[in-house]
């Protein structure tokens, strides 16, 4: 299992935009897509949206409009536009590739 690798995390104000990126291994993703989890501190990890290998994404509800993936086959990366952040989307974002994790990358919005 090769583990995705996730990129982009940082320190945003409130209103403004991130793009996480997912780098992983093109044949397990063939496989069983990806899914992008996040999670704070002493909570549970919670699904943000979900890129099936046809192209077609989903969201959970506090995301959508919000939030939008996209794919780059050759790259064999999945991004996150993360626009209009509150302070609310502060996690550690993890994208999770079959049962591969990712080390997670911070996303941190101030108000």
């Amino acid at each position: 299992q090769v583990q995705p690798v996730e990129s982009g995390g940082g320190l945003v104000q409130a209103g403004g935009s991130l793009r996480l990126s997912c780098v992983f291994s093109e044949s397990i993703f063939r496989r069983f897509g990806m899914v992008w989890y996040r999670q704070v501190p002493g909570a549970q990890r919670e699904v943000v949206a979900s890129f099936t290998s046809g192209g077609t994404a989903s969201y959970a509800d506090y995301v959508k409009g919000r939030f939008t993936i996209s794919g780059d086959n050759a790259k064999s990366t999945v991004y996150l536009q993360m626009n209009n952040l509150s302070p609310e989307d502060t996690a550690v974002y993890y994208c999770c590739v079959g049962d591969g994790w990712g080390q997670g990358t911070q996303v941190t919005v101030s108000p």
